[in-house]
């Protein structure tokens, strides 16, 4: 009897201390498209490549694009695929990671679609 409930305390510490992991797990994308880059809009302007997204369990191509930094010295991460899991892209710097905001993109105030082009 005491080894059952030493077993059962176990097993729920383990419970407890356990981490959850949330992951896209569609496969990898396609090979990225070849763009050319338009003409920088102004100096504090960063280009982001293009890169596939994951939209409803398939990848979605979005275009290159404009986008200023969310705080200065803040770099850009472009999204990944590790082999198993997607990672989307996201800026970081002295100030801290910042998540990309895909309705950041459709922002007139924040980034530059070249050619007045919405992706």
């Amino acid at each position: 009897m005491k080894k059952l409930i030493i077993v059962v305390l176990l097993l729920f510490t383990g419970v407890a201390y356990g981490q959850v992991g949330i992951g896209i797990s569609i496969g990898a994308p396609p090979p990225v498209r070849v763009e050319a880059v338009a003409h920088q809009p102004g100096p504090d302007f960063t280009w982001i490549e293009g890169y596939w997204y994951p939209v409803r369990g398939k990848y979605v191509w979005h275009g290159g694009y404009w986008s200023r930094p969310p705080y200065e010295g803040a770099r850009w991460v472009g999204p990944n695929h590790d082999g198993k899991l997607y990672h989307e892209g996201y800026w970081e710097g002295n100030h801290g990671k910042v998540p990309h905001d895909h309705r950041w993109d459709k922002s007139h105030d924040r980034d530059f679609h070249h050619e007045g082009k919405k992706d």
